[in-house]
């Protein structure tokens, strides 16, 4: 399997070619990218796509589910923080 770079706020991380954005993540050892509105972390909760908790934008579209986008070469992902949710 081919090498899969992508970055999470600007910090690179290395995975393989198939494994989720979410998957990248926990085995680098993130395991949490998110905060609940009390500034609880959050990362992946069900891992099939049902809950919200590991939501990221990636390449400037939001609201991604990281445990259901296969993360692709040259991906980069930025955290949606609660701020920016307001926003919306």
């Amino acid at each position: 399997m081919s090498p899969v770079r992508i970055t999470l706020d600007g910090e690179p991380f290395t995975g393989r070619d198939g494994q989720t954005i979410a998957g990248v993540l926990l085995a680098s050892g993130r395991r949490s990218w998110r905060e609940s509105p009390s500034g609880a972390p959050r990362g992946v909760f069900c891992g099939i796509g049902v809950c919200f908790d590991c939501l990221v934008t990636v390449n400037g579209v939001r609201d991604v589910r990281a445990c259901r986008r296969r993360a692709r070469d040259g991906d980069a992902v930025t955290t949606q923080s609660r701020a920016g949710e307001e926003a919306r």
